[in-house]
């Protein structure tokens, strides 16, 4: 006898197992976005991220990040897309976590300030999900803020110290050779490249030397700042220089300024003439070739 059509209906949900299937369906995540506070003691635990497959998950900073440090454990293989900005970092997993996976992100930040390194834990949840995730570190208490304090104050003496003729005895680079000076030979007249020269400098002492030149950077001119600095022998040997600096960030127009030139430690005679050559940072304005005795 043949079966009502109701009842062949209802056989055939069943043998296909449909409410089954609906069962097995994972629940849809909700996403939630929330700020996490790091730890500043390193003994504490990490704090944790919710993420999943397929969504991406941005974790945003309140501080610069040093893009190049970022560690991310399981990359590449369990990620489909990782990006790092400036306070930024950005992750999508491909698959899901497991249930007790925890994947450890590092990053270090570029002031230095403590926690210097951020660290994150990377975790799966069945119904959660972090779509935006603040990371902020935490405020320092004021025994914290005192004993840095404490600490900059003694660096700032030690400075201090060294600065000061008492600090070029400490570290070595005044003995009792003391240091000999002596005025640039044939400063050129005139200008070249909107810049002239207004008299130096060389100094010598037992283990360094020290070229001092006074530029000044003519009315109508662009702003100045020297960038390379050439030091060649008589012979035309180059003589490696350790550091240009100047007593201004830059010269305006009409501005003089002192261009300090520090060589490798002086492996020649006490007196001898070089020739040197001051650059700017393009290359183009340059000053004419001195000759100074060290």
């Amino acid at each position: 006898m043949a079966l009502p059509s109701h009842l062949l209906l209802a056989l055939l949900a069943l043998s296909l197992g449909t409410p089954a299937a609906a069962q097995t369906q994972p629940p849809a995540r909700e996403r939630q976005e929330r700020q996490v506070v790091l730890p500043s003691n390193p003994n504490e635990s990490a704090p944790e991220a919710r993420v999943a497959a397929g969504i991406a998950t941005y974790f945003r900073f309140d501080a610069p990040l040093d893009k190049a440090s970022l560690d991310l454990e399981g990359r590449p293989a369990r990620f489909r897309w990782v990006d790092v900005g400036e306070r930024l970092i950005a992750v999508e997993p491909s698959v899901d976590l497991g249930a007790e996976e925890k994947l450890v992100v590092r990053v270090r930040y570029k002031d230095g300030a403590s926690p210097a390194v951020a660290m994150l834990v990377l975790v799966s949840h069945p119904t959660l999900v972090d779509k935006e995730v603040e990371v902020v570190r935490r405020p320092r208490t004021v025994e914290a803020l005192e004993a840095t304090l404490a600490d900059k104050e003694a660096e700032l003496a030690a400075l201090r110290a060294l600065s000061g003729p008492a600090g070029l005895v400490f570290s070595g680079r005044l003995d009792p050779d003391g240091v000999q000076a002596r005025r640039i030979m044939n400063a050129p007249a005139g200008a070249r490249g909107g810049l002239n020269v207004a008299g130096g400098e060389g100094y010598r002492a037992g283990s360094w030397a020290l070229a001092v030149v006074r530029v000044r950077n003519l009315p109508g001119q662009s702003p100045w700042m020297p960038g390379v600095a050439r030091l060649t022998r008589a012979d035309g040997t180059a003589v490696k220089v350790r550091s240009v600096d100047m007593n201004k960030a830059q010269l305006a127009p009409g501005e003089e300024g002192l261009v300090a030139v520090e060589p490798e430690a002086p492996f020649w005679k006490v007196g001898e003439v070089f020739r040197l050559e001051l650059l700017d940072k393009s290359g183009v304005r340059r000053l004419p070739i001195l000759e100074v005795a060290l």
